[in-house]
């Protein structure tokens, strides 16, 4: 007989390494709380690592530093994955995300569909705030920062470097999702990225 431990061992060592390890990932190996505690001993054996409360990896071994482990960006969006929720980033990550901003957020904030909680990950945090359905319906992965970022950064804010730098980095977005993402923005934010279309940077 393969032990509960062994089965979940076995499945780790199928997958690659740096893969985002939930409970969840092996209810059909077992019940719920010998899962966790098979975890766990994995854990205490240092086979995997314990990135956050119920949430393991078995990091990227790099022969000059060690282990790698997933950044706090890969964390939140394998937790909404795992719990099937949309995400957005905001804040000043928003700003980072676009390279508006250098500095380096100690915690990430994204808009979400799902409960909103708040998780450690080494010296990082990530924040997911509770929004409504309009906030979360932009489709561009460039235009729906940029919506995000100019909200931070606030109306009449906006620097002649900043709005240069944003409509620089919405040519490289289609202009199919900057047409739609343009119709979800307040009004002052669609005057920004309307000259994106009209390559206007005036």
């Amino acid at each position: 007989m393969i032990s509960i431990e062994d089965k979940i061992k076995r499945k780790i060592i199928s997958q690659k390494d740096g893969t985002l390890l939930f409970p969840e990932d092996f209810n059909d190996i077992g019940s719920s709380e010998a899962v966790r505690l098979a975890l766990h001993r994995l854990f205490k054996d240092s086979f995997i690592t314990r990135i956050a409360q119920g949430i393991y990896v078995r990091p990227k071994n790099n022969s000059l530093i060690g282990g790698i482990l997933p950044t706090a960006e890969e964390v939140a969006y394998g937790i909404a994955q795992r719990d099937r929720i949309k995400i957005v980033p905001t804040g000043i990550y928003a700003l980072h995300a676009l390279g508006i901003s250098q500095q380096i957020p100690l915690k990430l904030t994204f808009l979400t569909d799902g409960a909103p909680r708040e998780i450690q990950i080494g010296k990082q945090a990530i924040k997911l705030k509770r929004t409504t359905p309009k906030n979360l319906k932009a489709i561009g992965k460039i235009s729906s920062l940029v919506i995000q970022a100019l909200r931070s950064i606030g109306k009449g804010k906006v620097t002649h470097d900043e709005e240069l730098k944003i409509l620089e980095l919405l040519q490289e977005e289609s202009e199919t999702n900057l047409k739609h993402d343009i119709k979800l923005a307040p009004v002052w934010i669609k005057k920004t990225m309307s000259k994106a279309l009209n390559n206007d940077k005036n």
